[in-house]
């Protein structure tokens, strides 16, 4: 407070630059927190710094993962940082997002992940038995996940410069022939299917930062979601979409697959699967469990013939047991969300503007 504060006058006029807000307005000359939230602000930057400066019709998709061709094979290629606080949570720790969160993004795309790199950027003074936890979660995460660690980097910034521990990964994996899943493939008629609870995983990692306390135990739903996509494919090849809903959780992940398809979202709220712990923790703090981010949990849009077979191989699988139906996609209102609600009326879900919850992949 004491660099925002003149504590010697009271009328003194206030630092608006050091202001930090979680819902910034949107024309900001400087980056704020939300523009890394996956919302509104985060599409802006893409759309009007990076994509005008990398160019490129691979880029365009804008899908999890790039597809791209290599000596006549198709591969999913990837890459995420992560920059979570704390760095251990309860189900997981920042390793286990790092490998898991890649591994999940090529998943989207139906590949098979093989590779991934990891570096690791160290704040000066870290201890070095954390740092050795972190590289065996990541290790630990790999092997689960099937992947392997073939190459990596280390970089150190001085004290006070970074927040322990960030890291950033990039993965490869071979896409099936046959198997074309990407945004734009949504179509009205399509059954939209989520794998299980949602918002456990930002629930999970808000319960341990600032002391915050629920009374009941909430852990992260971090997993590799591989082998439940190649479950759905054993069912049918022709998945249209699948995308995993982190950060801005699945009210994000829906409008982006809206906007990308030019298509309308409709999904109905009692149909969405929110563990009661989740829907407390939100009320208590006034967020929506539409916008928590998760990391174990994928969103499909699946052709309404397959919809069946695929929910049930999905609930057959330990990471889609709690799969549900919660909307369809229609031919109106294109590219956005609309959910109807317990008492019968509807809400428009839009794009989050900032970030609720920072820090949380």
């Amino acid at each position: 407070m004491a660099d925002l504060i003149d504590t010697e006058s009271t009328t003194a006029a206030p630092d608006f630059d050091g202001w930090s807000c979680p819902l910034p307005l949107r024309d900001q000359p400087r980056i704020v927190l939300g523009h890394g939230g996956g919302g509104v602000l985060s599409a802006e930057l893409v759309k009007h710094v990076f994509a005008p400066a990398y160019g490129g019709p691979v880029l365009a998709g804008m899908a999890d993962a790039a597809t791209v061709t290599l000596g006549g094979a198709r591969l999913a290629f990837s890459t995420d940082s992560f920059v979570v606080r704390p760095l251990f949570f309860p189900g997981g720790s920042i390793g286990d997002l790092a490998v898991n969160g890649t591994v999940n993004d090529l998943a989207m795309s139906g590949a098979r992940a093989a590779y991934l790199s990891c570096g690791f950027i160290l704040e000066e003074g870290v201890r070095t038995s954390v740092v050795a936890r972190v590289a065996q979660a990541v290790g630990d995460a790999a092997r689960a996940a099937g992947v392997e660690i073939a190459t990596g980097d280390t970089k150190v910034v001085e004290a006070g410069h970074g927040d322990g521990i960030y890291l950033n990964t990039a993965g490869i994996g071979l896409i099936p022939d046959g198997v074309d899943i990407r945004p734009q493939r949504a179509r009205p008629g399509d059954v939209v299917i989520v794998s299980g609870d949602i918002g456990v995983h930002g629930v999970a990692v808000m319960s341990v930062r600032e002391g915050l306390e629920f009374g009941v135990d909430i852990r992260s739903d971090c997993a590799p979601l591989g082998g439940l996509v190649q479950a759905m494919l054993d069912v049918t090849p022709d998945l249209h979409v699948l995308r995993d809903p982190t950060r801005g959780g699945l009210a994000a992940a829906l409008n982006e697959i809206a906007s990308a398809a030019g298509v309308g979202v409709v999904i109905q709220e009692r149909g969405i699967p929110v563990p009661a712990p989740v829907a407390n923790a939100c009320a208590i703090l006034g967020l929506d469990p539409l916008y928590v981010a998760n990391e174990g949990k994928l969103v499909a849009f699946v052709p309404r013939e397959s919809a069946e077979p695929v929910l049930a191989a999905m609930r057959a699988h330990p990471l889609g047991a709690g799969a549900a139906v919660v909307g369809e996609c229609v031919d109106e209102h294109h590219g956005m969300v609309v959910a109807r609600t317990g008492l019968g009326g509807t809400r428009v879900v839009d794009l989050p503007i900032g970030e609720q919850l920072p820090r949380i992949c």
